[in-house]
């Protein structure tokens, strides 16, 4: 975060000043051989939602009722993203899966963490990402993921029309648009492309709210795991002149 954004923020948090905290290196979990630093701040203040706002702009991210963002020594290889809502227009691949999903049943539900949620979740995790930082979550702490918040956050459910749960996407909904907090789906209908169905579906919401965003959170274009995020056109990036249309 540059100086002058950083002046912006503390400016404008009604009066509040906004204390950010340089965490200690850790592994990056997206790069072999790299080390990660986070930029910290706390958001569960009366004016929580009006400093995210801002800080979203700046690229932060919201994990409990704390926001951050890289700060690594020599490395810039993570870059904020956000679909710029009212011009996507799906592509081929998008059409087909918005068709192959077209029976589910979409709800979107208050922050509030189910024992059938977490099923699914650790699934998920057990499948898809046993060797990531979120391995090993307990109920309870998916409990704290989802319900420690300020924010106008949502937790859109996917059905089948038998009603079993397929997949869910967390949000924040911010004034310019919606922020992807976490999503996870059954790892056996992976053919379905239901991680890109919940994206495909943040866009629309967006749309329909007349609202320009859809917060990605980092793109990292040497990382299989966040470069499907660019798939998402047009798409925008944060960068030293600010946002402008990634081209990757």
């Amino acid at each position: 975060m540059d100086a002058a954004s950083k002046d912006r923020i503390i400016r404008k948090s009604a009066g509040a000043r906004q204390v950010f905290y340089a965490l200690m290196e850790t592994g990056c979990p997206y790069l072999p051989g790299f080390k990660e630093r986070k930029l910290l701040t706390e958001i569960q203040s009366r004016n929580g939602r009006d400093v995210y706002n801002l800080l979203s702009r700046a690229g932060f991210r919201r994990s409990h009722n704390f926001a951050y963002r890289p700060a690594c020594s020599g490395c810039q290889a993570c870059v904020p993203v956000r679909v710029r809502a009212r011009e996507f227009a799906p592509s081929r691949s998008f059409q087909r899966i918005l068709r192959l999903n077209r029976t589910l049943e979409i709800t979107e539900c208050p922050a509030r963490a189910t024992a059938e949620q977490y099923r699914l979740f650790a699934r998920y995790l057990d499948r898809r990402h046993q060797d990531g930082e979120m391995a090993g979550m307990t109920n309870g702490d998916y409990r704290a993921m989802v319900e420690e918040t300020v924010l106008d956050t949502r937790i859109m459910e996917y059905r089948t029309p038998e009603g079993e749960l397929v997949a869910a996407c967390l949000a924040d909904w911010l004034d310019d648009g919606p922020s992807a907090v976490y999503s996870f789906f059954e790892p056996n209908l992976g053919r379905l492309g239901l991680g890109n169905l919940m994206v495909l579906k943040l866009i629309e919401s967006a749309c329909a709210r007349g609202l320009p965003h859809v917060y990605l959170g980092y793109w990292i274009g040497k990382s299989p795991k966040m470069a499907y995020k660019a798939r998402f056109r047009p798409i925008e990036g944060l960068g030293p002149d600010g946002w402008q249309v990634l081209q990757a």
